[in-house]
């Protein structure tokens, strides 16, 4: 008996299936919550982060030297007199104040 060359079914489900699921996970992979796209951005969120950070961390060195300065055991007269002059809206009698 000779049978017709026919192609079988179930191989061809077999690989759609087997193509869909590479397709998916090719996919996901690039475009997915955890893909290469995704680490782009948070790279790059992380550099930016990163120069925040250091941003902060001078604005917190100059506010610790300030406070420093006018602290109990360390008393800058020059800083104290400027801060109280501006709180206070003062000037010397042989200032000159432009606005």
């Amino acid at each position: 008996m000779t049978r017709s060359p026919r192609p079988a079914f179930g191989t061809l489900i077999f690989f759609a299936i087997a193509f869909a699921l590479s397709l998916y996970f090719t996919f996901a992979a690039v475009q997915g919550d955890f893909g290469l796209f995704r680490r782009a951005e948070i790279l790059a969120e992380t550099q930016n982060l990163r120069a925040q950070l250091e941003t902060v961390r001078a604005d917190v060195a100059r506010m610790e030297n300030l406070t420093h300065r006018l602290s109990d055991n360390y008393l800058d007269l020059d800083l104290l007199d400027e801060r109280a002059r501006k709180v206070l809206g003062m000037v010397r009698t042989d200032e000159i104040v432009i606005h």
